[in-house]
Formats: C-alpha cells, structure tokens, sequence
C-alpha cells in the first residue's frame, strides 16, 4: 500500500514538469531555436546644407589689366637762350608755375648795351634816307628839264634805295637786340609744377651751349601708356567679328580705372585717347595711351601702374564668386545642384575677375544653382539642400569679435 502511494507522487510530479515546460518556457524555447528575425533597412541619411547662388545670363564689361607708366601731359626744358652771367632765381623749387611766369634772371647789361648801338646805328640810317629822298626829289623836275643828266638822277635814286635798306637793316639790328635782351629774363613756357633748378646764381650759363636751367612738367592731366600684346588684340577683334563679344563703344570711348602700385584703385577714371597702329617688332605688343585727371597731384611721372581697359562686353555672360570656381590645371569647373539634389561637376569657361567675382561665358545655363560654400560636405553621392548663399560683409569681422568678446 506504501509503495503505491510513492508510485502516485511520483506520477503527478512528473504531470506538474510537463505542464510547466508546456508553458511559457517551452514557449521561449522554441522561439530561440526557431529561424532568426529579419533586421529593420537602414534610414537614408539627410541632404547636406550647402550655399547656391542661382545664376542669371547677364551683360558683362570684359576687364583687359595692362602694365604701364605715368607721363606728364606736357614737359618743357627750361633753357639759357643767350651767355651771362645768373643773376636771380625767382621761384621756388618743387612749386607750381604759370605760363611767362618769370624763372632765371641772366645778366642783361651786355644785351641792353647791344640794343643801344642797335637804335644808333638806325636812327643814323634814317638821317641818310632823308637826305637821299630829298635829293631825288630835286633831280626829278631837273631831269625832266633836261637841266641835269639822266645819270645823276639814276645815281640819286640809287642812293634813296640803298638809305631805305640801310633803314630796315637798322631795325632788324635793334628788334635781334631787344629779342637777346628779353632772353635774359628767362620765364616759364607752360604752366605745371617744375622741379629743382640745375644751376645756382653766379654761374656762367649759356656760353657755347643752351645750358639747362630746370624742367616743368605739366601733371594735369596725366598720361598713361600702357602695352597689349598683338595676340590678345587679335582675339578680341576675331570674338567681335564672330558676334561672341560685342564692342564696349569703341576704343575712343572704352572705360579705363588705374590701379596703384599698392593695389588701390585710382577714384577717379580715366579715357583712352588712341591704340597705336604699328607693333614694336622687339617685343609684339601694341602701345596704348589714356588721359586721367591729376587735379591732387596724387599721381607722379615714372610711376608704374595697371590700367583696367573695358574693350569688349559679353552679352550672356555670368558673374560667380570666385570661390564657386575650381582652378586646375585641366581647366576651370564648378558644382551644380540639380533638381533632385544631386550634384554634379560642371567644366566652364572663365573670362577676367571683375569686381571679385569671374566672369563666366560658357558652361552654365541661366537659372542653374552653383554651389559656393559646403564643398566639404559633400562626400561621395550625397544630396545637397541648396540654401541661398550671402557674401559675408565689412561688418561681419567685427561683429563676430564683438560676439567672442561677450562670450569671454
């Protein structure tokens, strides 16, 4: 009877284990030993952020920089015209000068001495003209009267000839004199500002040679001459024949701004007078000359300079910043947004800089996106969310500093 009773327990325990590993044990187990479950897909990562500029077709002045050098409008050497003794400065080194202002002043005694004998020696002259002319008058009733010879008379009017030369020789003698007496006083022949003198008081100038004395040079206006090569010249006129490029107004008329040595700009512009029409065979390039206003004196003769010439206008052209374009030695390119979000490099064709920005002629399309800032960004295929892109203005740098100030 015992031993049936430990039969029963031993089979209702083992009722209870199966039950319990029916439940959610078992339920666990399966599952475990069960296929794997399939991972969610990866998301696709957000478009990068880049700054665009939206390209609009444009007309564009095309800039021609072309090295050259300042000149004076106007250089006259002030020379001894006559011998002497300098007397007189009268001007002050470095100053600006008027026209016949008085400069050197060359001993005239010797002149005014000349002049004298000069006047002598006329009014002698004069006195024998007035003798001869009487004499032919009395002889011509005379002849006529057949009183005196017709030879007498001759010679009587001879002698009224020869007075009357004798007369005019008089008066050239004294208007030499009174001319070498005025180049003692020796005055300035343009207006402009002269440099220093080249000789002192006391010195013997003129004497076998026509000494110098010093220079006035007119620097308002100023000239600039500057030099082209022959070739751009050459493809410039062949882009306006074709129609690529349009004339700026013709040279007469092209706009000219001079840049410094130091790299300022000029204020105030400048026009182009005339294009040589001969090559300097040395070295293949055209001279050019162009006029400025110099009413400061700001700009100096010998001074070297760049002169910015407008000679042609594109009529669809298009201006990028300069850090959208990507210079290399395979050519120039830029990376456009497309509508998707893709972007993709572009080759384009790059004219001159103007106003910090390129010019491009050829590549892009009117309304196209450009992307200017966020290159780093991009990396393989990756979408780009174009937001419009601004130049960082002159207030920027101390903003930015007044902003770290705060912050520290």
């Amino acid at each position: 009877m015992v031993a049936w009773q430990y039969v029963m327990k031993g089979f209702a325990f083992s009722a209870r284990r199966r039950a319990l590993l029916a439940g959610p044990v078992a339920a666990a187990w399966l599952a475990a030993c069960g296929p794997a479950a399939t991972p969610p897909a990866p998301s696709a990562p957000p478009p990068v952020e880049v700054g665009v500029v939206t390209v609009t077709a444009t007309t564009v002045g095309l800039l021609t920089e072309l090295p050259g050098r300042t000149e004076a409008s106007r250089v006259a050497q002030v020379r001894a015209r006559v011998a002497g003794i300098l007397q007189r400065q009268l001007f002050r080194e470095g100053s600006e000068v008027k026209a016949d202002q008085p400069l050197f002043q060359i001993d005239a005694a010797p002149y005014s001495a000349a002049l004298a004998s000069a006047q002598a020696a006329l009014a002698r002259a004069q006195a024998n003209l007035m003798q001869a002319q009487a004499q032919a008058e009395r002889y011509k009733p005379l002849v006529e009267a057949n009183a005196i010879s017709q030879q007498d008379f001759i010679v009587a009017v001879a002698a009224q000839k020869q007075a009357e030369a004798d007369v005019a020789a008089g008066k050239a003698a004294v208007q030499t004199a009174q001319i070498n007496r005025g180049y003692a006083a020796v005055n300035s022949p343009i207006a402009g500002r002269i440099g220093r003198a080249l000789v002192t008081e006391g010195a013997l100038v003129g004497q076998g040679e026509v000494t110098p004395l010093a220079l006035v040079q007119q620097i308002d206006p100023m000239y600039v001459n500057v030099t082209q090569p022959v070739a751009d010249v050459l493809r410039l006129r062949a882009a306006i024949a074709s129609g690529q490029l349009k004339s700026a107004g013709g040279k007469e008329a092209a706009a000219v701004r001079i840049v410094l040595d130091d790299g300022s700009v000029y204020p105030l512009p400048a026009r182009l007078l005339f294009s040589d029409l001969s090559v300097d065979p040395s070295s293949g390039q055209i001279s050019l000359r162009a006029e400025v206003p110099n009413p400061k004196g700001v700009l100096l003769p010998g001074m070297y300079v760049r002169a910015r010439l407008e000679q042609a206008a594109a009529s669809a052209a298009m201006l990028l910043p300069q850090q959208a374009v990507e210079r290399s030695s395979q050519g120039d390119s830029v990376k456009v947004v497309a509508a998707d979000g893709s972007v993709g490099s572009r080759a384009v064709k790059v004219s001159a800089a103007k106003d910090g920005q390129w010019v491009v002629l050829e590549g892009l399309k009117a309304g196209e996106q450009v992307v200017v800032d966020g290159f780093q960004k991009l990396q393989g295929k990756a979408r780009a969310k174009p937001v419009p892109w601004t130049a960082a203005g002159p207030a920027s740098a101390p903003a930015s500093a007044a902003a770290s100030a705060a912050r520290s």
